[in-house]
């Protein structure tokens, strides 16, 4: 996929693939003003704790996750989202094999 949108219908889900003990990315859009990136997350698969000077929108496609932002967590479910306000720490974990599409915008 280019780094220029294109006029197509996309499956999200289905644009990236589970592998055993990993996390999988595949980025859709990247622009100066933020990015829209699809993830693949193992069972028990996580991103540790950090900060980003972005707003995110996570939206889960597939699984579960908790989401923790700011020390307070949050557990997602197939079709839920939520927003990571910019600079706030937060971390991600797959409860279950989980699948999400994180856009980025930046301030």
């Amino acid at each position: 996929m280019s780094t220029a949108p294109n006029s197509e219908v996309l499956t999200m889900a289905e644009l990236v693939s589970y592998q055993d003990g990993s996390v999988v990315s595949r980025q859709i859009i990247k622009a100066d003003a933020g990015n829209v990136t699809l993830f693949a997350f193992d069972k028990d698969q996580e991103l540790s704790e950090h900060t980003a000077p972005f707003d995110a929108l996570v939206h889960v496609l597939d699984g579960e996750a908790e989401i923790r932002i700011s020390g307070k967590s949050y557990r997602l479910k197939t079709g839920d989202a939520i927003i990571m306000p910019a600079d706030e720490p937060h971390a991600l974990k797959a409860t279950q094999k989980f699948k999400m599409l994180l856009t980025m915008i930046r301030k």
